[in-house]
């Protein structure tokens, strides 16, 4: 949740000063102000340095952690060691770039002495010249007796001159060489060597990374604490210090107990209509994982509600829909466990990933299982699996309805179908309509009627989600209950425009003419009580509000991704399964594997794409302000043991 935020002035003795500003510190929840616009501190260089080592050891492989313990002292000859074999590396790296190139250029000549070309050119008073020359080009060329054929590489033909005089032909390309093959590759040779050295050494220095963490913890505690007292004022000669700071409300009491055996006054005092107020929020277990993704996008303001575990939930929600499959929720689940169980230690967002890591799974499990839904295999309607989904239920719910009814739903599958006439419940009327290809059995009314009841249940879902944005804000936008009710009365009535059956027709809940009347009055009656509502909180403004007829029609159809993209990612499993049986065990094997990595790889990416999209985008745009400030209190930083 958001807290509400005090600003508070503080007073007190220079004497109190250091325990003032350790103690909170420690309890961590008073955000200093800065009374001057003074240039940031710049950190320290012992920070600088751990903070460059501890980046660099981060990207080498793991070793046993070092235990020998130390001080600062060690821990800075370490770092700078470490940042300087980063450093002789990053140059060696680059002089090996440069001599593979060069040893490229140069190769065709092989190997020769320097000194050799220069005894010529010194006692003989000839020129040596070395020469490069596109071969279709050279081939159509006449060349002088001084010029000698050298090789060719690739496209090009070498050659070298040994004249009297410097030679220029057109078309040839004069090349400098500074050093012969031999030598550049015996520098090869010595770089390579130094660079598996310092590589080497590199990797030895991994087991310090926790050693450098612990005192670079250490350093930044010091660093901030110091960069806070920087902000403090002393407007009685260096004997009276005050500073403002944030409090949260709800930390009001820990502030009065924390001065209450020191020389410092408290008080509380007004905000300034200038003040960028900063968004404390508080959350604990779950709400924390929500917390992170939130901040992904925005950071909320202070008048917003939080919608961290709201943004969680929905997340996981619609990453589900879209991944689609229980069976790829089992394989996130196991990579899970199998997370946990190699990173035993993880902390903080790292350990609050892994916990949505299991979350996403057990999501796309429970929707796969109330969808039949395993690896996008085809499972036959008797089945046990398909028995327990609730979505074959409303399918054959709906087949009932349409065999009563004798509509023209029914009547279109009985003309692809004839035999389906003599079926006497919804259930015969799907098993009748049956078609069999290649000896495997499909069945396409059974099909369709699934397809139409997640269609159908997608734009429930995205009215639902988009209503309780409405409702969450209703005090600040009264028209919210009237976009509600358009909504409603757009899903009762647009249906029968279409000569569409929704659930609530063919669950009996609602008739289609009722469905009609209600709504087509919500549409209108809710259209109407938006703009009235507008026109009274905004005044003439409040005419504007008719232009949200748009924004929310194209808001609820913007739910629709989860159901193109589900089937989508559903189409292409079938699809690799159909293909891999077709092909034999070995080969289909393969086939059928490699088309799941890359349909669960799109999934995973698509599911948190759009997943996390119809949360910022479509639900924040009728509940969310956004632009806060994060709340950054003076705070003990804590390692990890």
């Amino acid at each position: 949740m958001i807290e509400e935020m005090d600003k508070y002035f503080i007073m007190g003795t220079k004497e109190s000063l250091d325990r003032f500003f350790e103690q909170a510190q420690t309890l961590g929840f008073l955000e200093f102000i800065s009374i001057s616009a003074k240039k940031p501190m710049e950190a320290p260089v012992t920070v600088q340095n751990l903070v460059s080592a501890h980046k660099i050891l981060r990207k080498q492989p793991l070793r046993d952690p070092y235990q020998g313990g130390g001080d600062l002292h060690l821990a800075m000859q370490v770092s700078e060691r470490i940042i300087e074999l980063k450093e002789e590396l990053e140059k060696l790296n680059e002089e090996k770039r440069v001599l593979d190139t060069e040893i490229v250029r140069v190769a065709p000549f092989g190997n020769f002495s320097m000194d050799d070309i220069a005894y010529i050119e010194r006692e003989g008073h000839r020129k040596v010249q070395f020469f490069c020359m596109k071969t279709a080009k050279s081939h159509k060329t006449s060349f002088p007796d001084e010029i000698i054929y050298v090789g060719t590489e690739y496209d090009l033909d070498y050659f070298i001159t040994i004249s009297a005089e410097p030679i220029s032909i057109p078309g040839m390309i004069e090349m400098r060489i500074d050093a012969p093959l031999g030598e550049l590759e015996n520098r090869l040779d010595f770089v390579e060597d130094a660079i598996q050295r310092f590589e080497t050494e590199l990797k030895e220095y991994a087991g310090y990374i926790d050693f450098l963490h612990e005192i670079l913890i250490e350093e930044l505690n010091k660093y901030h604490l110091i960069c806070a007292k920087k902000e403090v004022a002393f407007p009685l000669k260096n004997s009276l210090f005050v500073i403002e700071a944030w409090v949260p409300r709800n930390k009001v009491n820990t502030l009065f107990g924390l001065i209450s055996d020191l020389d410092i006054h408290a008080e509380q005092v007004l905000i300034d209509p200038a003040d960028k107020v900063p968004t404390y929020l508080e959350n604990n277990g779950t709400g924390m994982i929500g917390e992170d993704i939130i901040k992904l996008y925005d950071i909320p303001a202070t008048s917003d509600k939080d919608p961290s575990n709201w943004v969680l939930w929905f997340f996981a929600f619609f990453f589900a829909v879209i991944v689609g499959d229980a069976g790829y929720g089992v394989i996130f689940l196991i990579l899970a466990f199998i997370l946990k169980k190699k990173l035993p230690h993880l902390q903080g967002q790292g350990k609050r990933m892994l916990k949505l890591l299991f979350i996403l799974a057990s999501f796309c499990i429970g929707w796969g299982v109330l969808t039949s839904s395993y690896f996008g295999l085809k499972l036959a309607p008797n089945h046990a699996l398909i028995k327990i989904s609730p979505l074959y239920y409303l399918v054959d719910k709906k087949a009932d309805y349409h065999l009563a009814a004798k509509d023209e739903v029914y009547k279109s599958w009985v003309a692809k179908y004839p035999q389906i006439s003599s079926a006497k419940t919804g259930k015969e009327m799907l098993m009748s309509a049956v078609v069999v290809k290649k000896g495997k059995s499909s069945y396409p009314i059974i099909e369709e009627f699934s397809g139409n009841v997640i269609f159908e249940f997608i734009i429930i879902i995205g009215i639902v989600h988009l209503s309780l944005g409405f409702l969450r804000y209703v005090r600040r936008n009264y028209s919210g209950i009237g976009w509600i009710a358009f909504m409603v009365g757009g899903y009762l009535f647009f249906p029968t425009m279409l000569n569409a059956t929704t659930i609530v027709e063919f669950m009996g809940w609602v008739t289609p003419a009722t469905a009609k009347a209600l709504g087509l009055q919500l549409l209108y009656g809710g259209l109407g009580f938006a703009v009235v509502a507008a026109l009274i909180q905004r005044g003439w403004k409040g005419l504007n509000e008719i232009a949200n007829i748009v924004q929310v029609f194209s808001d609820v159809l913007s739910y629709l991704r989860l159901y193109a993209l589900s089937l989508a990612g559903a189409i292409m499993a079938s699809t690799f399964n159909q293909e891999g049986t077709a092909l034999g065990l070995f080969v289909g094997f393969i086939i059928i594997l490699i088309g799941h990595t890359v349909n669960i790889g799109l999934s995973f990416m698509g599911g948190i794409i759009h997943g996390l999209r119809l949360n910022f985008l479509e639900w924040y745009h009728y509940c969310f302000t956004g632009g806060g400030r994060l709340f950054k209190p003076l705070q003990k930083l804590k390692g990890r043991k």
